[in-house]
């Protein structure tokens, strides 16, 4: 009998056995996707053990400055027949100050197609006006190389939509979502734009129009408060807020087409807010929102109130103005009430508590408890701009159905360094919560302590998913955008690949508490820092009067400054409701009527101080001159 064969099966068995049992050991025995290689910094981030990142575009635009700065659509409204007006000029795009210095245009959202073509909602149009961009890698290198601008529509810096869903790619302005048809195998959808909601304006804060879809035909749309808590006098001092939060039919009149969620048909044209359906409220701000599959249901992370110790110092501390209210994840089911403007939960405290406004004191609780509960407390001020639950299964499976939220940054968190500036990752199933939130990605601000919003040299805010299982992210600041890749063993993914993140959890000042003493910004502020405007200027506009980069308009070299005193006086004695252009950029958040709460000194003091500090050089302010001015 011959045995050779029976010799050389078993052999041939055993080579099988132990190539299975590399790939098992090594691989995890999942098939990779052909992923490119990873810049050899991560593209300046901090990531879990095994992730790599590369900067798949380093900026959109970034040409010189245009001559002209104007927004074309300033104080124009949209019409009721879904047409939109014309613009002044087509001339748009000066960043921010604070940006760098060039004409970049920014990211706002961004989606990705089965293709890995990147679609990018921009944070202001080109210079010809063009608000979207399509971008392509050609060459397989995993960098974006290809970017082609479309899309002229009246947008403005709030828009933040840009969704690729049955066919079409949504999008939306300050004051419209639109929609373009795709054509398959082809990079730019048709040139026709749909208008599918109109909103009649005018322009106010937090009038950002995110957009999800359910998969039944339904779109839901972001609906912003336009006031920071409904105060009878936004933002002043000590003004109390409107409505009974225990009485529903006399509640804040705000609430009545604002501060919510309202679901429209996706597919039907020239909609107005009064053909929708009123699905949520109580929700202040809504810039992160998106529907997730696994649980069927719809999800937002709301941006808490601002300036607790600016409005009511008598209950809160720099710290506490810091550190509250919480950033609030919510699961949001049909009827939901998140308990805007009465209600604010404290994440230090666990709970809902009585908003100031409404007889609040940060220790009352009222009937919080019967408002809508956060699945999640974040820090006050992370700003919460993007969210994505991930469906792939390139990342290891604990990532799979959790959700990414990118926190863009805070602007108001002086004394105290700023926060957010991440991309944080909460571990969910069958939309439950299972642990604490994480953070996933790091280092965007460039800095291990930002002082001013500016200062930061990115701040992510759009999120997407490629085909591939890629994280997408991009910025606002310049586009810049990484392509974030899983390249380690799924199998033995763990605690240890976590351990470098949830140290800088711990100890980066962009995510710790701060302490209440060591960083404290203003121990190192020079003596000449005036305390009128420290107190109630520099939330807004900065230590360094700069602005924050995008609401809040720059106090140096402003002409608004350095002119007419009268004028000036007038301005911060009466406040502003509206449109104001400073250095060629229109700004539209409101300024509060300072002459209510300061006297004529105090105004006087803070006019000089800005008058004669960040590189202004214009004579003093008199408090006779203040008090001429209030008596007109």
């Amino acid at each position: 009998m011959n045995i050779i064969p029976q010799l050389l099966h078993l052999r041939f068995i055993r080579k099988i056995n132990l190539i299975l049992i590399i790939c098992f050991g090594l691989a995890g025995c999942y098939s990779r996707p052909q992923l490119p290689e990873g810049d050899r910094d991560n593209g300046g981030l901090y990531l879990p053990g095994g992730f790599e990142a590369l900067v798949a575009v380093d900026s959109l635009g970034g040409g010189p400055m245009p001559e002209t700065q104007q927004n074309p659509w300033a104080g124009r409204r949209p019409s009721s027949d879904g047409k939109q007006p014309k613009p002044f000029r087509s001339n748009q795009g000066k960043p921010r100050i604070g940006q760098p210095q060039r004409n970049y245009f920014g990211s706002r959202s961004i989606d990705v197609n089965n293709q890995g073509d990147v679609y990018v909602k921009l944070r202001v149009s080109t210079p010809n006006g063009k608000a979207n961009a399509a971008l392509r890698d050609t060459d397989g290198d995993g960098k974006l190389d290809s970017i082609v601008y479309w899309g002229e529509y009246q947008s403005g810096q709030y828009g933040n939509a840009m969704n690729i869903h049955n066919g079409y790619i949504y999008y939306s302005s300050e004051l419209y979502v639109f929609r373009s048809k795709l054509i398959p195998g082809t990079l730019l959808p048709e040139a026709k734009i749909d208008t599918i909601v109109i909103d009649d304006g005018p322009p106010h804060e937090h009038i950002t129009k995110p957009l999800a879809f359910d998969g039944k035909g339904h779109m839901f749309v972001g609906w912003g408060a336009g006031s920071n808590s409904c105060q009878e006098f936004n933002r002043v001092s000590g003004s109390k807020g409107m409505g009974d939060p225990d009485d529903a039919e006399n509640g804040c009149p705000l609430l009545d087409d604002h501060g919510g969620i309202w679901m429209f048909d996706e597919d039907k044209l020239n909609q107005h807010q009064g053909d929708g359906v009123k699905y949520a409220t109580g929700l202040r701000s809504l810039v992160a929102m998106n529907w997730d599959n696994a649980s069927n249901s719809l999800y937002t992370v709301m941006h808490g109130t601002d300036d607790f110790a600016l409005t009511w110092p008598e209950y809160y501390d720099y710290w506490q103005g810091a550190m509250l209210p919480s950033e609030e994840f919510f699961k949001v089911p049909q009827g939901f009430d998140a308990g805007w403007p009465y209600y604010y939960y404290d994440h230090m405290q666990k709970k809902k508590l009585l908003a100031p406004e409404y007889g609040g004191d940060g220790k009352k609780a009222g009937n919080g408890a019967t408002a809508g509960q956060p699945l999640v407390g974040f820090p006050g001020h992370f700003a919460p701009n993007g969210l994505l639950f991930y469906k792939g299964d390139q990342f290891p499976a604990r990532y799979r159905n959790g959700a990414f939220i990118a926190f863009h940054g805070s602007t108001n968190r002086p004394p105290y360094p700023q926060a957010g500036y991440i991309v944080a990752f909460v571990p969910m199933k069958d939309g439950v919560v299972t642990g604490s939130w994480e953070i996933f990605a790091d280092g965007f601000g460039g800095m291990d302590t930002i002082p001013t919003a500016p200062d930061a040299n990115y701040r992510p805010m759009g999120l997407a998913e490629g085909s591939d299982g890629s994280l997408y992210v991009g910025d606002t600041q310049k586009g810049k955008i990484w392509r974030i890749m899983f390249k380690g063993n799924k199998n033995t993914f763990g605690k240890q690949q976590l351990a470098g993140m949830e140290k800088r959890k711990q100890t980066a000042s962009n995510i710790k508490a701060p302490d209440r003493e060591k960083d404290n910004l203003e121990n190192a502020l020079a003596a000449t820092n005036s305390a009128v405007y420290a107190t109630y200027c520099r939330a807004c506009h900065q230590s360094n009067g700069m602005g924050d980069g995008s609401r809040f308009p720059p106090l140096a070299e402003s002409e608004w400054v350095n002119g007419d005193k009268t004028k000036l006086a007038e301005l911060v004695l009466n406040g502003l409701s509206g449109p104001i252009t400073v250095k060629g950029v229109s700004y539209n958040e409101v300024m509060p009527a300072h002459g209510s709460f300061l006297n004529d000194e105090q105004i006087a003091q803070v006019l000089t101080y800005i008058r004669q500090n960040f590189g202004n050089q214009s004579d003093a302010v008199t408090a006779a001159e203040v008090a001429k001015t209030r008596a007109k």
